[in-house]
């Protein structure tokens, strides 16, 4: 039986940046669109999205010269993560 991908999961950007967040503890804005080569706008747009789901926690470092904006996955995102690449198998087991 095939499990449902989690369409939150299921967009080449947002699962970028939740495999990215996977192997770090956190990143940063500029790191992120760099490591995914998207543009400033579209990040912030997919950010937004992973943060409402509670996927990944953003907060903003006023402290340098330059604010920073550091993202982190939540529990509840690397649990969906997991989810997410199970239900992935699942779609590879009848090959």
């Amino acid at each position: 039986m095939m499990l449902e991908l989690d369409p939150l999961l299921h967009s080449q950007l947002r699962l970028a940046i939740m495999s990215i967040l996977l192997s770090v503890e956190e990143a940063d804005f500029v790191y992120l669109k760099e490591k995914t080569e998207s543009t400033a706008g579209n990040l912030s747009v997919q950010l937004e999205k992973l943060t409402t789901a509670g996927y990944i926690t953003k907060e903003t470092d006023s402290s340098g010269a330059k604010p920073r904006t550091i993202c982190k996955m939540t529990d509840t995102g690397r649990e969906a993560m997991q989810k997410y690449v199970e239900a992935l198998k699942t779609y590879f087991a009848g090959l």
